[in-house]
């Protein structure tokens, strides 16, 4: 889940400032951690302490109002009521990284994405987009191959995943939709080679470029062994005392590293 943390924070200048090159600092001092973050480890908590997905995304919003919240979801977390709002945004997507490490086997993250989407995004395509991700954070924990996880993306969840970074690039711009997100993140992930080289393609598309770049960046640090120990000591650095703390108890309860590919 470090991964989706470090894409998150990287990314999150260059959201309302794109740059559509993978040649720029990684860390900057004004970077910082965005809802893709807060909502990450909340997930993380929630599963770690089984307390409902729901309540504890609403105490994370009281406890970081500014994090930078859709508006819908800042309406339902600051009301009484726990119903979804039927959102097929890629909020469902970014923040569902835990739920690839957590469990057994396939057909359970999925069910588990699933669950957890629905709690705001009960959308077909909220659904879709979280359960792609957490899919491939699980198969590329679990020793898949890039094609394996193309195959996985491409014929379960018909995303077409047939245009490369250098071709999506020009005429990518902002979308907040799983569909216009999901996919391109992907890309970014298969056509990488590493960890920081996955973070910087997803960053170098444009568009969303934090949300972009932590669902790219949770499937790099699945496939890869791990964020490297210089990026994940910056990464955490970026973090308040209690995101580190339950980030470090979440890894150390379910992040186990494979040899690096």
């Amino acid at each position: 889940m470090l991964g989706a943390l470090t894409g998150d924070i990287v990314g999150s200048i260059y959201e309302w400032n794109n740059i559509k090159t993978t040649d720029f600092p990684l860390f900057q001092d004004h970077c910082r951690f965005t809802d893709d973050s807060v909502l990450t480890v909340a997930l993380a908590e929630s599963i770690l302490t089984g307390e409902g997905y729901g309540s504890v995304m609403k105490r994370y919003c009281r406890a970081y109002p500014d994090a930078g919240y859709g508006g819908n979801f800042l309406a339902w977390a600051k009301s009484a009521d726990e119903r979804p709002y039927h959102s097929w945004g890629n909020g469902a997507a970014m923040r569902i990284t835990p739920a690839g490490w957590a469990f057994d086997s396939l057909e359970e993250v999925l069910q588990k994405a699933e669950e957890y989407s629905c709690v705001t995004h009960d959308h077909p395509e909220g659904i879709r987009g979280a359960q792609a991700v957490a899919g491939a954070v699980y198969l590329g924990r679990t020793g898949a191959s890039k094609e394996e996880i193309r195959r996985f993306v491409e014929g379960r969840f018909h995303y077409d995943l047939s245009l490369s970074c250098d071709q999506i690039r020009p005429g990518y711009s902002f979308d907040v939709s799983c569909q216009g997100t999901v996919p391109q993140a992907v890309v970014s992930f298969l056509e990488s080679t590493d960890f920081e080289g996955a973070i910087r393609l997803a960053i170098s598309l444009g568009g969303d470029s934090d949300t972009l770049a932590a669902i790219t960046g949770g499937m790099a640090q699945a496939f890869y062994g791990g964020v490297p120990e210089p990026i994940a000591t910056r990464t955490l650095a970026f973090l308040d005392e209690d995101l580190r703390r339950v980030t470090a108890d979440f890894e150390k309860r379910f992040v186990h590293r494979p040899a690096a590919r």
